[in-house]
Order: C-alpha cells, then sequence, then structure tokens
C-alpha cells in the first residue's frame, strides 16, 4: 500500500530523528534539533524523560482516527532497525490497549496479504515471524535472530499486577534454548534467589533490547506502565495515537502531528460530519434512514461499488431504545426488511460471518451499543444515529471514528459521498454540535479548530413529511437554544431577516440565524441566555463563523484559479521543470564519480572500551560489550565476503534514479576501497555497516547535488536555455482541501483569502502585515496563503537544492497573478533569498505580462515599504 504524503513526512521526521539520537546518544537534544528543523517558526513543545528510560529515544506520532496509526507502525520497524537499532532483524514489542485489538492486530501482521504484514515483508525480504503473547512458548531462538521477530501484547499482560502477566517474569524451562549463549555474567537481568538468571519471557525481551511499540499510547502512559516498560529494557519506544498523554512529568513527547486536512486531503477520510439535531429520538431515526436511502441512490452513479450503511447506536440493557427494540421499532415503523439489519452487541454477533463489501450482502441497518468500537472498520459506513440524548450518550466517539472512513481511500466523484453524517437527539438545540466537536477534540485527535470546521449543521426535516434532504447543501445554520428571546431591536434589517426565533413548549427560545453572524448580533443572542450557558454559546458562534466563512469561500463555491508553472521546451515538448528532469537530461549517472570514501568522511578508531565510526565529524560510538552481546547470539554478521556486503549495501542505498548494476558495481568498488587503499579490515566495515551504508547514502547525495546545481544553471540560466510558463500540468488552487497543520486564529477577519481559513499564519509580525495588505488591496479578486512542502496542492518553483514555496500566490482582477515572497531584514540580502529572487523573477519575465513576482521586505533598498512595494509590482 502506498503511503500517504504526510505519512510518508511522519516516517521522514522520524528517521531524521532517531539518526540524530544515534549519534549524539541524547533523545531530548535529537527532539529539539528535530522539531526546528520541520518547524523553525513553531514553539518546542516539552521532553518528558523518564527516569528509568532516560536513553532511551521514547516519541509519539499523533495521528487523527482515520490517519492510519497502524500501518504507520508497521513500517516505523524498518526505520527503527537502519536508523537506529542496526540490526538486520528487529525485535519487536507491539503493545496494545486491549485483548480484543491485541487478537485483532496479530491476526492481520501474520496474513501476507495484509498491508501490515506487507510493510514488514517487503522491508525484510518477507524473513518475518509473528506471535500473539499466548503462543511465546513457541519462540525459537533463531526467530529472535533470522527474522524479525513481533510479538503482540497488551500492556495489561506484562503487568505484575495480574496472573497473565506474572507469567511473563517467571521462570520457564521452555526458554532455556534461548539462554545457551547468554553469558552468566550478563547484567540487566532478573535473577532467582541462587542469583541464576531467569529464564522468563521479560529476560529474553530484556536481552535483545527490543523496539516497543505502543498502540492508542494515552491509555499506557502509568507508572506501572513505565516500570514494565523499563524491565523490557527497549531500545526505542514509538508510540501511535490520536490523543495523546499531556501529562506533565509522564506525557507523550510529539515528534510529528499530521492535521486532518492533511489526512483529509489524502482521500483517507470523509468530512465535514453532517449533523442533523432531533427533539426525539423516533426522529433521528426515521432521517437516518432517509439520508442513508438518498446516498444509496447517489452511490448508484459512482464507478466503484459502494453500498452505504447506517449505524445504530441503541441504549444498555433496562433502557428505554435498546438493541432489540429498536430492531423490532425498524421493522414495524419503518418498514426495514429484517435481513437488510444486523445486531451486533456483546450476546448477539451478527456480522462475524458477513463480508459487508460483497455486492451479495443485503445488511443496510447495524445496530449496536459498543461492540463496533475496537477494531470493526467500515468504509460503507456513512451514517450514525444514537438513540440516547446526545448529553448522556457513551462511547460515541467510537461509533463516529467507524463513518470517517474513505471508500477505497479515494475521493468519490460525488460531493455527498465524501461526507459523513450524524442524526442525534437533544433535548436543546446546538448541545448536538458541542458535544460533537467536544468528542472529536477530546477523544478523536482534531484541534479546535478543525473541530469547528468539520461539523456542519442542517436542519431536520419535519418527522412523518417527505421534505427532501439536501445533501449537498453547503450553507451551514446556527441553531440554539436560550432562555428568553434576543432583543433584535435597532439590528440591520438585513441582519435581521436571517434570524428566526421560536418560542418552544417547555418556554424555551430557540435561535436560527442564516449566514453571518455579525458582533452586534451574537452579543443579543449571548444576553438571552443564562450565565451558565455564555460561554458555550459564544463557542458556538465562532464554530458558525468558521463554518459559514469555509462554506461562503471562492474555492467552496466551485471557484478555481490556475497558476502558470515553469517548464523546459525539450525538442518541442516542454516538460515540468524539476529535479528529475533537470537530472536526466543533465546525464547525471554515478559511473562519473569517484567511488570513495575520504577519512572526513568515514573512518573507523578502536579504544579499550569501544568503537568509534567517524561521519563527517559527527562520531558513533559502539560499545564492546553490546557489540559482543550481539556475536554470542548470532545477530550480528561478520562472516560475510566482500560480495555479499557490498550486496548489502546496494539494497540499502537503493536509489530510485540509479539502476541496480550501476550502484551495485560502486558499492563493490567503494567496499574494495576501503579495504586495499585504506587499510580497513572486511571484519570492521562489517560490524558497522550500518553507518558505511549511511557514509554511502550521503556521498550519492552529494554527487547528485553537485550534478543538480551545475545543471541547474545550465538549463534554467544559460543563455542558450529554453524556458517558459504554462498552464499544461493543470495545477490550480481550487476546492481540493487546504492541508494546513494549523490554522491563524488572529483578531483580523481576513476576507479575500481562496479558501475560507488562512493556514500557517500567526496573528502578528511583518508576515502577517504583508497578508493584511494583500487582503485589503482593491486590485486582488482572492488571494491564498501557499503552504510550504504540499508539492500537489502548492504553488512552487525550483531551486539548485529544493522547492521554494512563496509565502502568497494572489489572482487579481485583471487576470494577473501576483506572487509575493516575504523576507525580514535578517535575510533579504542571503544567498537563499537572492536564489528564490531569481528563479522567481525568470518565471515571471517568461509569462508575458500575465505573472508577478515581488520579493517584499519591510523597507526594500529604494525606502519603499511594504504597501508601495505591493502597488509598484501590480502597476
Amino acid at each position: 500500500m502506498k503511503l500517504k504524503d504526510f505519512q510518508r513526512t511522519a516516517l521522514d521526521t522520524l528517521t531524521a530523528y532517531l539518526e540524530r539520537v544515534r549519534i549524539s546518544g541524547n533523545p531530548e537534544q535529537a527532539f529539539i534539533q528535530t522539531w526546528r528543523e520541520r518547524k523553525p517558526d513553531e514553539p518546542i513543545p516539552p521532553y518528558r524523560t523518564i527516569a528509568k528510560l532516560a536513553d532511551i529515544p521514547n516519541v509519539c506520532l499523533r495521528l487523527p482516527t482515520g490517519g492510519g496509526k497502524t500501518l504507520l507502525a508497521a513500517h516505523t520497524v524498518s526505520v527503527a532497525g537502519r536508523a537506529y537499532l542496526e540490526r538486520d532483524y528487529p525485535v519487536v514489542l507491539w503493545l496494545v490497549p486491549t485483548s480484543t485489538i491485541r487478537k485483532q492486530t496479530a491476526e492481520a501482521l501474520k496474513k501476507p496479504s495484509h498491508p501490515y504484514r506487507a510493510a514488514i515483508d517487503d522491508a525484510f525480504d518477507g524473513r518475518v515471524s509473528v506471535f500473539d503473547i499466548s503462543e511465546i512458548d513457541q519462540i525459537r531462538p533463531q526467530d529472535l535472530t533470522e527474522s524479525v521477530a513481533v510479538i503482540v501484547a497488551t500492556i495489561q499482560s506484562l503487568r505484575t499486577s495480574n496472573t497473565e502477566g506474572r507469567k511473563a517474569y517467571a521462570h520457564s524451562e521452555n526458554f532455556e534454548p534461548h539462554f545457551a549463549h547468554i553469558p552468566a555474567s550478563t547484567t540487566g537481568l532478573e535473577r532467582d534467589e541462587k542469583g541464576r538468571i531467569k529464564f522468563s519471557f521479560v529476560n529474553l525481551m530484556a536481552f535483545h533490547r527490543p523496539l516497543v511499540i505502543v498502540d492508542e499510547a494515552h491509555k499506557a502512559g502509568t507508572t506501572l506502565s513505565f516500570d514494565m516498560l523499563a524491565a523490557l529494557r527497549p531500545s526505542c519506544i514509538v508510540e501511535f495515537t490520536a490523543t495523546p498523554n499531556t501529562n506533565t512529568q509522564n506525557g507523550s513527547n510529539v515528534l510529528f502531528r499530521a492535521s486532518a486536512a492533511e489526512v483529509k486531503a489524502a482521500e483517507m477520510i470523509k468530512l465535514p460530519i453532517i449533523l442533523t439535531e432531533h427533539p426525539d429520538w423516533r426522529a433521528a431515526v426515521h432521517d437516518a434512514i432517509e439520508t442513508r436511502a438518498r446516498l444509496a441512490e447517489t452511490a448508484k452513479n459512482d464507478p466503484r461499488y459502494i453500498r452505504p450503511l447506517t449505524l445504530f447506536q441503541a441504549q444498555d440493557k433496562g433502557q428505554e431504545v435498546t438493541a432489540e427494540f429498536l430492531k423490532i421499532y425498524l421493522i414495524e415503523n419503518e418498514n426495514i426488511a429484517p435481513e437488510k439489519i444486523a445486531v451486533v452487541t456483546g450476546e448477539q454477533r451478527e456480522l462475524d460471518s458477513i463480508n459487508l463489501f460483497d455486492p451479495a450482502c443485503h445488511v443496510e441497518f447495524i445496530i449496536t451499543v459498543e461492540a463496533l468500537k475496537e477494531g470493526w472498520d467500515c468504509s460503507f459506513a456513512y451514517v450514525l444515529c444514537s438513540v440516547a440524548n446526545i448529553g448522556s450518550a457513551t462511547d460515541i466517539e467510537q461509533l463516529l471514528g467507524r463513518v470517517l472512513r474513505m471508500p477505497y481511500a479515494q475521493t468519490r466523484p460525488d460531493v455527498a459521498l465524501n461526507r459523513a453524517y450524524a442524526h442525534v437527539s437533544s433535548a436543546r438545540f446546538g448541545e448536538g454540535a458541542r458535544a460533537l466537536t467536544d468528542t472529536l477534540v477530546q477523544k478523536m485527535g482534531f484541534e479546535p479548530y478543525e473541530a469547528a470546521a468539520l461539523i456542519e449543521q442542517q436542519q431536520p426535516s419535519l418527522f412523518g413529511s417527505e421534505t427532501n434532504i439536501d445533501l449537498f447543501s453547503r450553507s451551514p445554520v446556527f441553531l440554539e437554544t436560550v432562555d428568553r428571546k434576543p432583543d433584535l431591536t435597532g439590528i440591520d434589517p438585513d441582519v435581521a431577516e436571517r434570524v428566526q426565533v421560536e418560542t418552544r413548549p417547555d418556554g424555551t427560545v430557540t435561535v436560527t440565524v442564516h449566514g453571518e453572524i455579525t458582533d452586534e448580533l451574537e452579543k443579543r443572542i449571548v444576553d438571552a441566555a443564562t450565565p451558565e450557558q455564555r460561554e458555550a454559546l459564544r463557542a458556538s458562534v465562532g464554530r458558525h463563523r468558521v463554518m459559514h466563512r469555509n462554506s461562503v469561500s471562492p474555492a467552496a463555491r466551485g471557484e478555481k484559479f490556475a497558476v502558470p508553472r515553469l517548464f523546459l521546451n525539450i525538442q518541442g515538448e516542454i516538460e515540468l521543470a524539476e529535479e528529475s528532469l533537470i537530472l536526466d537530461i543533465g546525464g547525471w549517472t554515478l559511473n562519473s564519480y569517484a567511488d570513495e570514501l575520504t577519512p572526513a568522511e568515514f573512518s573507523i578508531s578502536e579504544t579499550a572500551e569501544r568503537w568509534e565510526v567517524d561521519l563527517k565529524g559527527e562520531k558513533v560510538i559502539y560499545k564492546h560489550l553490546d557489540q559482543n552481546a550481539q556475536l554470542e547470539i548470532g545477530a550480528l554478521k561478520v562472516d560475510w565476503t566482500d560480495l555479499q556486503l557490498s550486496r548489502w549495501l546496494d539494497g540499502q542505498c537503493h536509489q530510485q534514479d540509479i539502476t541496480q548494476p550501476v550502484l551495485l558495481e560502486f558499492c563493490r568498488k567503494l567496499v574494495g576501497y576501503l579495504i586495499e587503499r585504506r587499510g580497513i579490515q572486511l571484519q570492521e566495515l562489517l560490524r558497522f555497516k550500518y553507518q558505511l551504508a549511511k557514509a554511502i547514502q550521503q556521498k550519492i547525495a552529494d554527487y547528485r547535488k553537485q550534478a543538480y546545481a551545475r545543471d541547474y544553471q545550465t538549463f534554467l540560466f544559460a543563455p542558450e536555455a529554453s524556458v517558459e510558463t504554462s498552464f499544461a500540468d493543470g495545477f490550480a488552487f481550487d476546492n481540493r482541501p487546504y492541508p494546513a497543520t494549523w490554522i491563524y486564529n488572529g483578531r483580523y477577519q481576513f476576507k479575500n483569502h481562496f479558501s475560507g481559513s488562512v493556514g500557517e499564519l500567526k496573528g502578528d509580525g511583518e508576515e502577517f502585515d504583508c497578508a493584511q495588505l494583500i487582503d485589503n488591496l482593491p486590485q486582488v479578486k482572492h488571494w491564498i496563503r501557499n503552504l510550504s512542502g504540499r508539492p500537489q496542492t502548492s504553488f512552487w518553483l525550483p531551486t539548485s537544492t529544493d522547492r521554494f514555496y512563496p509565502d502568497f500566490v494572489a489572482e487579481l482582477k485583471d487576470g494577473r497573478i501576483l506572487v509575493v515572497e516575504y523576507k525580514g531584514a535578517h535575510l533579504a540580502d542571503a544567498q537563499d533569498t537572492q536564489e528564490k529572487r531569481n528563479i522567481g523573477e525568470l518565471w515571471a519575465a517568461k509569462s508575458s505580462d500575465k505573472s508577478l513576482f515581488l520579493m517584499a521586505e519591510k523597507k526594500n533598498a529604494q525606502g519603499q515599504g511594504l504597501e508601495e512595494q505591493l502597488l509598484r509590482a501590480i502597476e
């Protein structure tokens, strides 16, 4: 399964962190350096060091529901194996929160056709063994040295507080073969009363120093859990969760976070959630059925088979609407055929033998209480209906997560099939939106600003009528309950006509607002509520404003603005100017470069207690004790020939733009050079083959940079260069998700931004001032904050080292495109800035006056302020 861009970025970030730890030996310092490199303008989050695990890399990757946490965990095995563990076949302890998920995870990892297993198989040539914690007696010594060994367990199963956990610490003769080659003097292992090493599972793990993967890590962060982890002596801990533990003492060290917009842009989840609140559960059930029926009609036109499902959350036994009661109600009152209903509770498991993806399957409605919450997944689930009052519903986040998965992980042609739907009952209108917003934030890993934009309220149809529900409507409606009628005296008539006030039988008042809520209208509505309600009501107004702004933005209206890209004319054919093309036409080949590593690039030295491997001045330390331990159990291979080492290096250093024969020959000659010319023993190269591979990768990268920098100048700036701009690749800003990792939250309200929300812009500072000026220019039709590092959804230009993403892109009312890069005074004369200016001006010069480029400063060399620079640029 191909990784999405944000998933690849997550793994690249983890790789960079682990490589830094391997060199520095300081997990906290590596965390700070990695964060600063990725997010130089953002504050660095705290790194919590656990006393008993102080020297152990311990980080968390935070992904919201639907972000593919388990798939990334599978890829982490090879990432950690190469970047930090330096073992051909890592030992992995995979910890999950419950027994149900444990069994499901182990089953998936054992199945060769499953994407989780395929990710590990591909990295280790299929040499993988998977064991459930109940199968540890079946583990052979060779399973831990000749293949990747993955042991799946729950955190509870390794705690001494329960019987199952105590077994893991107990002496067992079944493990005797594992300890036959472990010296009796080995430290760090638990011993019996006679001082002998216990043959226990925990000791076996402690000797092999496993990579520990923790799924849903926030459920593990107790002192007892860290005591348990310390006994296992992990070499590295990587956590995956949507809602990390934020405890100041033992909270998660969040190294990477994916936003909901990034996951949506990757076509993995359905958003927004169209929420309809109903006065009672019968109306909610009826409209949920109607919504599914309309979705089913829409799905008939989809190119792939989709049968939309509705999930009903019934109440527990002893309450009014139990699963049994609801099934009878659906059959007798809503005329649903019994074969279209499946009940899944602790006692009824009617889906166990059913394939919901099978076109022959008749199931359209699933009734549950909470039995679907662990590991169940079907992307055909579109509609959630909770019969309990939303204020008392439990575990709704688990079922809400079930309706977010996108069928086939690909955006559907019809917009209605790209959304999820929720029908809830609530005593007070607006309570449902607040409850679901809180659920998204507190339990599903979404930020508050994201949650506000991801729930769109829809008015219910009149129960019992044939009113058509418009699944395509994107006009959010503010709907809240207050204690008395708001005073609308003196309100602008255009605003007042969009407000509906209705007194309900219980004396409370519902206020409905279509469109924007002005500050004055907000004050009148809030004044009509009790003091206890006012804070929640203001938050509801804030959510509505975000939704309204998004709904009326040019992107939401289906507008787009195309931006020409820079192309090279190659023998009459234009091709996008990017690194791979420039290297190709420049004739890049590794054959043109020396197959050698200088002492500064790679060297090995030995002291009485350790070896040191020097990589460009950075020393990696290997203790004799650790090396000898790996030799004892056969995990360290030092009996290969130089050709075997060359083949291994070829596999480790694979490059997309270098053929395998060329790379293998480069590695073979380089190994020969190190042995024959540098006098390094083959056995030493074998001991430190991972660092040798890293040195070779760096060398190839340096050669590639040299070639690209030379060819970049030749094909873009030389007199004979054939460069032009074109719309040929079809790039445009449109209604695709705007994948910002965080959203502007300042007081100023931008009015001309192309997407409703402005991404990754602080609410003050020089860059904000520039954005505000662009927003207020009368010549600007609309503009967009251009997000860096998003090549599919942002505008970029090539530089000699990477891609340049200008800060702002605007379409003027006369059709021209204005691109603005803002640079502070400390960067205005930097070499990087000059290169960006050169490529930006080249792009503008080749556009036949249809495009403009400005390298903006607070005050330029001519003494012009920022506003004057902008006006001069668009004259």
